[in-house]
Protein backbone atom coordinates (compact mmCIF):
# COMPACT_ATOMS: atom_id res chain seq x y z
CA UNK A 1 0.00 0.00 0.00
CA UNK A 2 2.70 2.30 0.76
CA UNK A 3 3.88 1.50 -2.55
CA UNK A 4 0.98 2.74 -4.37
CA UNK A 5 1.17 5.87 -2.06
CA UNK A 6 4.73 6.31 -3.56
CA UNK A 7 4.17 5.36 -7.04
CA UNK A 8 0.73 8.19 -6.97
CA UNK A 9 3.10 10.97 -5.21
CA UNK A 10 5.59 10.71 -7.89
CA UNK A 11 3.34 10.73 -10.87
CA UNK A 12 1.63 14.00 -9.24
CA UNK A 13 4.71 16.04 -8.51
CA UNK A 14 5.62 14.61 -12.11
CA UNK A 15 2.37 15.71 -13.99
CA UNK A 16 2.51 19.23 -11.75
CA UNK A 17 6.23 19.67 -12.97
CA UNK A 18 5.19 19.22 -16.41
CA UNK A 19 2.07 21.01 -16.47
CA UNK A 20 4.03 24.61 -15.75
CA UNK A 21 5.99 24.17 -19.11
CA UNK A 22 4.50 26.72 -21.98
CA UNK A 23 6.21 26.73 -24.97
CA UNK A 24 4.05 29.69 -26.47
CA UNK A 25 5.81 32.17 -23.22
CA UNK A 26 9.21 30.68 -22.19
CA UNK A 27 10.07 30.57 -18.68
CA UNK A 28 12.39 33.06 -17.05
CA UNK A 29 15.68 32.95 -18.44
CA UNK A 30 19.39 34.05 -16.63
CA UNK A 31 21.19 35.94 -18.88
CA UNK A 32 19.38 35.83 -21.80
CA UNK A 33 21.83 37.83 -24.06
CA UNK A 34 24.29 34.93 -23.51
CA UNK A 35 21.93 32.96 -25.03
CA UNK A 36 20.30 35.17 -27.88
CA UNK A 37 23.14 37.06 -28.30
CA UNK A 38 23.24 39.60 -31.13
CA UNK A 39 26.01 38.83 -33.90
CA UNK A 40 28.36 41.72 -34.80
CA UNK A 41 30.63 41.92 -38.03
CA UNK A 42 34.51 42.07 -37.21
CA UNK A 43 35.63 45.27 -37.43
CA UNK A 44 32.50 46.68 -38.29
CA UNK A 45 31.34 50.22 -36.38
CA UNK A 46 29.47 49.95 -33.42
CA UNK A 47 26.76 52.44 -32.19
CA UNK A 48 28.06 52.27 -28.62
CA UNK A 49 29.75 55.42 -28.63
CA UNK A 50 28.24 58.56 -29.27
CA UNK A 51 29.27 60.33 -32.36
CA UNK A 52 30.93 57.53 -34.00
CA UNK A 53 33.84 57.71 -31.76
CA UNK A 54 36.09 53.94 -31.45
CA UNK A 55 35.87 54.32 -27.88
CA UNK A 56 35.33 56.05 -24.75
CA UNK A 57 37.19 59.14 -23.67
CA UNK A 58 38.99 59.31 -20.23
CA UNK A 59 37.69 61.85 -17.56
CA UNK A 60 39.43 65.55 -18.11
CA UNK A 61 42.22 66.08 -15.87
CA UNK A 62 42.61 61.99 -15.20
CA UNK A 63 46.40 60.56 -15.85
CA UNK A 64 47.34 57.06 -16.41
CA UNK A 65 48.06 54.71 -13.75
CA UNK A 66 51.56 55.02 -12.85
CA UNK A 67 52.58 58.03 -14.60
CA UNK A 68 53.84 60.94 -12.49
CA UNK A 69 53.53 64.16 -13.70
CA UNK A 70 56.60 65.91 -15.23
CA UNK A 71 56.60 69.59 -14.29
CA UNK A 72 59.27 70.61 -17.16
CA UNK A 73 58.31 71.64 -20.81
CA UNK A 74 60.90 69.35 -23.49
CA UNK A 75 61.93 72.75 -24.35
CA UNK A 76 65.22 74.65 -24.43
CA UNK A 77 64.31 76.83 -21.46
CA UNK A 78 62.42 73.29 -19.51
CA UNK A 79 65.83 72.22 -19.79
CA UNK A 80 67.90 75.83 -18.34
CA UNK A 81 64.86 75.27 -15.51
CA UNK A 82 65.43 71.95 -14.78
CA UNK A 83 69.46 72.22 -15.11
CA UNK A 84 68.98 75.20 -12.27
CA UNK A 85 65.79 73.82 -10.38
CA UNK A 86 65.37 70.37 -10.30
CA UNK A 87 67.24 68.32 -7.25
CA UNK A 88 66.98 64.88 -6.64
CA UNK A 89 64.13 63.22 -4.04
CA UNK A 90 66.40 60.64 -3.21
CA UNK A 91 67.54 60.59 -0.12
CA UNK A 92 70.84 58.40 0.72
CA UNK A 93 68.78 55.59 1.82
CA UNK A 94 67.27 55.32 -2.00
CA UNK A 95 70.70 56.14 -3.54
CA UNK A 96 71.74 52.67 -4.98
CA UNK A 97 75.24 53.11 -7.11
CA UNK A 98 75.49 49.43 -7.93
CA UNK A 99 71.84 49.61 -9.50
CA UNK A 100 72.30 53.00 -10.79
CA UNK A 101 75.54 51.68 -12.37
CA UNK A 102 74.01 48.49 -13.74
CA UNK A 103 71.11 50.70 -15.75
CA UNK A 104 74.03 52.84 -16.60
CA UNK A 105 75.35 49.83 -18.64
CA UNK A 106 72.59 48.99 -20.27
CA UNK A 107 70.99 52.42 -21.49
CA UNK A 108 73.60 54.72 -21.86
CA UNK A 109 77.10 52.67 -22.12
CA UNK A 110 76.99 52.20 -25.53
CA UNK A 111 76.64 55.59 -26.94
CA UNK A 112 78.80 57.55 -23.65
CA UNK A 113 81.41 54.95 -22.98
CA UNK A 114 82.15 53.19 -19.75
CA UNK A 115 83.25 56.33 -18.34
CA UNK A 116 81.42 58.94 -19.80
CA UNK A 117 84.08 60.03 -22.17
CA UNK A 118 82.09 59.70 -25.09
CA UNK A 119 83.57 56.73 -26.60
CA UNK A 120 81.06 53.82 -26.71
CA UNK A 121 80.79 50.79 -28.95
CA UNK A 122 78.84 52.81 -31.20
CA UNK A 123 80.52 56.23 -31.58
CA UNK A 124 83.26 53.80 -32.26
CA UNK A 125 81.92 52.00 -35.17
CA UNK A 126 80.81 55.85 -36.16
CA UNK A 127 77.15 54.79 -35.78
CA UNK A 128 76.54 58.30 -33.92
CA UNK A 129 79.35 60.69 -33.89
CA UNK A 130 79.55 63.84 -31.51
CA UNK A 131 78.42 62.49 -28.10
CA UNK A 132 79.90 64.74 -25.64
CA UNK A 133 82.25 63.85 -22.76
CA UNK A 134 80.54 64.38 -19.17
CA UNK A 135 83.73 66.26 -18.21
CA UNK A 136 83.02 68.44 -20.72
CA UNK A 137 79.55 69.44 -20.32
CA UNK A 138 78.35 71.93 -17.19
CA UNK A 139 75.41 69.47 -16.47
CA UNK A 140 73.66 68.81 -13.03
CA UNK A 141 71.56 66.27 -11.59
CA UNK A 142 68.66 68.22 -12.95
CA UNK A 143 69.69 68.51 -16.18
CA UNK A 144 71.13 64.62 -16.50
CA UNK A 145 67.40 63.66 -15.13
CA UNK A 146 65.74 66.11 -18.24
CA UNK A 147 67.92 65.15 -20.82
CA UNK A 148 66.78 61.02 -19.81
CA UNK A 149 63.51 61.59 -19.90
CA UNK A 150 63.37 63.71 -22.96
CA UNK A 151 66.23 63.15 -25.11
CA UNK A 152 68.47 65.41 -26.51
CA UNK A 153 70.05 65.72 -30.43
CA UNK A 154 70.32 62.27 -31.73
CA UNK A 155 69.78 60.64 -28.09
CA UNK A 156 66.06 59.64 -27.74
CA UNK A 157 63.83 59.62 -24.37
CA UNK A 158 64.32 56.98 -21.84
CA UNK A 159 61.22 57.68 -19.92
CA UNK A 160 59.32 54.57 -21.13
CA UNK A 161 62.11 52.44 -20.37
CA UNK A 162 63.05 53.81 -16.84
CA UNK A 163 60.89 54.36 -14.31
CA UNK A 164 61.39 58.05 -12.38
CA UNK A 165 63.19 56.47 -9.61
CA UNK A 166 65.61 54.57 -11.97
CA UNK A 167 66.11 58.04 -14.02
CA UNK A 168 67.29 59.28 -10.51
CA UNK A 169 69.78 56.53 -9.85
CA UNK A 170 71.43 56.96 -13.29
CA UNK A 171 71.52 60.65 -13.09
CA UNK A 172 73.28 60.25 -9.70
CA UNK A 173 75.68 57.20 -11.26
CA UNK A 174 76.57 60.32 -14.23
CA UNK A 175 77.11 62.42 -11.71
CA UNK A 176 80.27 60.24 -9.99
CA UNK A 177 81.56 59.09 -13.31
CA UNK A 178 81.58 62.89 -14.07
CA UNK A 179 83.61 63.42 -10.77
CA UNK A 180 86.29 60.58 -11.52
CA UNK A 181 87.07 62.02 -15.10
Amino acid sequence: MKRVYKITLLLGITILVASCRNDKAPNYQYFPNMYESLGYETYSESKAFANGQEAQIPAQGSINRGFEPYEYENTTAGYELAKANLKSPLDSLDLNSEKGKELYEIYCMSCHGATGNGKGKLVEREKFLGVPSYKDRVITEGSIFHVVTYGLNSMGSHANQLSSHERWLVADYVQKLRSQL
